[in-house]
């Protein structure tokens, strides 16, 4: 399989991922902003969403030090200078899937055009003006229906396991930097130090939390307890049944990876599968006791380093 081809189609997946996670955590804040709470406490999200998609910087730039819901939606859903917004991660998985057209079925190609077509109608017309949640639901439905399509047309070759790689690759990440933000947001060194009044404020931004990774229902499923920041951090990090925490996400990335090793790339899928075996037989008292900041920051450092690796053992273009 080309390289070239390799690269279109993991950059796809990662980028129709990506937008999917950020309509996710807008949706969430915005649903959370329509609380009643005071102004700081909604200035701390808005500017926490920032900090995830690390865009606090070009933010400011752009906007000054004011952070607005309305600055915030603008720039994270229509701002084509932001390579993370919405139209720009549509946008790129648009002209990925284009490039290799040849590489896709009809089906996975014409419901990534289409999606990129009713996108403009949509911010053209203002229905994200008029409804941002019915708008992020439709982003989240679209990223589902790319996924249902691709599982359901294309031949489980190469090209099927480079894209499923790009996508869990960006999951892992995001699930990530969601855990790492809020870390900080409780603004202790230990999860038993905050006040009541932080407890309370606790429970609603873990809940927020794990909606935006569609975990609630799961949590009560799984825990049938009041929620608590060691259980949610143990449903996100360590539990492979759960779609979207990292045990999960590292399980498709390594079978994929698998799947597609060649010569080079031993070093790689060696380094991946350290990585999944720390997160299957890891415990999550003992990731606390080392601090989870920590943690995640060097979680992030590694599967980054996997992404860098993968494209120097599959995806630099050809010729």
């Amino acid at each position: 399989m080309l390289s070239r081809t390799a690269d279109h189609l993991f950059w796809m997946s990662r980028y129709t991922e990506r937008a999917e996670n950020t309509a996710r955590m807008l949706d969430v804040n915005y649903q959370t902003s329509l609380l009643p709470q005071s102004a700081a406490v909604a200035q701390v999200g808005w500017e926490g969403l920032l900090t995830i998609s690390e865009l606090l910087p070009a933010y400011r730039a752009k906007y000054g030090q004011a952070i607005t819901p309305r600055n915030v939606l603008d720039f994270m859903v229509r701002d084509e200078n932001n390579p993370s917004s919405i139209v720009s991660c549509l946008k790129a998985a648009r002209e990925n899937a284009r490039a290799v057209r040849g590489a896709l079925t009809t089906e996975l190609w014409e419901m990534q055009n289409q999606t990129w077509l009713e996108l403009n109608r949509a911010l053209q017309g203002k229905a994200f003006e008029r409804d941002p949640g019915q708008f992020f639901e439709w982003v989240k439905f679209r990223s589902h229906l790319s996924r249902g399509v691709a599982i359901g047309t294309m031949l489980q070759d190469e090209a099927f396991h480079f894209y499923r790689m790009g996508t869990f690759l960006e999951r892992s990440d995001n699930t990530a930097r969601l855990l790492d933000v809020k870390f900080h947001a409780v603004h202790s060194d230990f999860f038993g130090a905050a006040s009541e009044l932080d407890q309370e404020y606790d429970f609603y931004h873990w809940s927020a939390i794990l909606r935006s990774v569609s975990g609630f229902e799961v949590y009560r499923k799984v825990y049938r307890d009041v929620i608590t920041p060691e259980r949610v951090a143990e449903l996100l990090i360590l539990r492979a049944d759960m779609p979207r925490s990292l045990a999960a996400s590292l399980n498709e990335v390594v079978s994929n990876l698998s799947v597609v090793a060649n010569d080079h790339s031993g070093e790689t899928l060696r380094r991946a599968g350290k990585l999944k075996a720390e997160l299957q037989y890891g415990r999550i008292d003992e990731i606390l006791a080392t601090g989870l900041h920590a943690y995640l920051t060097q979680f992030l450092d590694r599967v980054n380093e996997l992404g860098w690796r993968i494209s120097q053992d599959f995806l630099v273009p050809a010729g």
